[in-house]
C-alpha cells in the first residue's frame, strides 16, 4: 500500500498546502508492532522457543556461550513499509545476550548481539534445545500492526520556556513554525490513519532509533573526528555540536527492532544505517542494550 500517498491525499482534503504536507511527510515514519496473536490471524513471527535455522548452520555465540535467541520475524508475512527497506522475503532472527551487552557497551564492544538472515528457499530446520535451557524463553506467536512515529523534536511543550530551550532546539521550533503551520493537524490525521498501539507490544520494528542511542553515536562519530585531526570542538560547545550531529544521525540511521527483556528490566535495541538496509548489510546492525530501573 501507498502510505504516503493515504497520508496526503487525506492531508489535502483538509486543504493543507500540498508542499507542507511534502515537507512533514519527510519525517513522518511507519513502524511495525508485533504482539500476541489473535487466533486465527496470520504469523508474522516468533518469540522465543527454538529458533528456524539453516540447516548445518551452528547457533551463533559469543565465544564459548550461546546467545539467547529473541525472536524471529517472516518478512513476507509484514507490511511494507515505504522507506524502510526490510527483505521481501525470507527470516530475520534476533540473538541477544541483554546482560553481556549491556555491561560491554561502555567498551563499545559488540560481540553479544547478532542478526541472522535467513533468504527464501533456504532449507532449514529447528535449532536442538541447548543444555542450557535457560535462554531458552516461552515461545507465542505474534501478528504484525502498523504505527506512526514522528521525531522528538516535533514535539513541543507549551509550558516551558523558549529561553530554557538551547540555541539549537530554538532553531527548531523557529524552522517548525516557519515551514509546518498546520502541524497539530496533520500530527493529529497521521495518528488518525495509524492510531496508537493498544496493549503490551512485544516488539517495534523500523521507525526512529532511540534517541539515546543515536545520541551515543553522535557522541562517538565527533570523539572519532577529533581523534583524527579533522575537527576541533571547544569544550563549552560541545553539547552544541552533538545535538546538531544527533538531529543529523537521527535522519540516516533507523531502528531495525526494539523490545524489553527480562522482565522489563533491560530494553534491546538494533539499530542500522538505512543504506545499509537498503543494501542487505545487515551485518552492519549493531545493538544498545539499556537497564530500565
Amino acid at each position: 500500500m501507498d502510505q504516503q500517498g493515504r497520508f496526503r491525499r487525506a492531508a489535502l482534503e483538509l486543504g493543507i498546502p500540498d508542499e507542507e504536507i511534502s515537507a512533514f511527510t519527510r519525517h513522518l515514519r511507519l513502524s511495525i508492532w508485533l504482539s500476541g496473536g489473535a487466533e486465527g490471524a496470520r504469523a508474522a513471527g516468533q518469540f522465543g522457543g527454538l529458533p528456524r535455522l539453516p540447516v548445518g548452520m551452528a547457533w551463533p555465540t559469543a565465544g564459548a556461550s550461546l546467545l539467547p535467541f529473541i525472536f524471529s520475524v517472516d518478512c513476507a508475512a509484514l507490511p511494507r513499509v515505504d522507506g524502510f527497506d526490510l527483505p521481501a522475503d525470507g527470516s530475520l532472527l534476533f540473538f541477544l545476550d541483554h546482560e553481556e551487552d549491556h555491561l560491554a557497551g561502555a567498551s563499545g564492544e559488540r560481540g553479544y548481539a547478532r542478526v541472522v538472515y535467513v533468504p527464501a528457499g533456504t532449507k532449514t530446520e529447528v535449532a536442538e534445545k541447548p543444555t542450557n535451557g535457560g535462554i531458552v524463553g516461552e515461545q507465542y506467536d505474534v501478528e504484525a500492526t502498523l504505527g506512526v512515529e514522528l521525531p522528538d523534536w516535533f514535539e513541543t511543550d507549551e509550558d516551558e520556556d523558549e529561553d530554557d530551550l538551547s540555541p539549537f532546539q530554538q532553531q527548531l521550533a523557529g524552522d517548525l513554525e516557519r515551514d509546518l503551520p498546520h502541524l497539530d493537524e496533520l500530527c493529529a490525521l497521521a495518528y488518525d490513519l495509524w492510531p496508537p498501539h493498544e496493549g503490551l507490544a512485544s516488539a517495534c520494528i523500523g521507525g526512529y532509533a532511540d534517541g539515546e542511542v543515536i545520541r551515543s553515536i553522535a557522541e562517538q562519530t565527533l570523539a572519532g573526528r577529533e581523534k583524527a585531526g579533522e575537527i576541533v570542538i571547544p569544550v563549552a560547545k560541545w553539547y552544541s555540536h552533538v545535538e546538531r550531529e544527533q538531529h543529523r544521525l537521527a535522519s540516516e540511521w533507523v531502528s531495525l527492532a526494539r523490545f524489553s527483556l527480562a522482565d522489563e528490566f533491560y530494553y534491546g535495541s538494533f539499530v542500522i544505517r538505512h543504506d545499509d538496509l537498503a543494501a542487505g548489510r545487515l551485518d552492519k546492525a549493531f545493538s544498545v542494550t539499556e537497564f530500565s530501573e
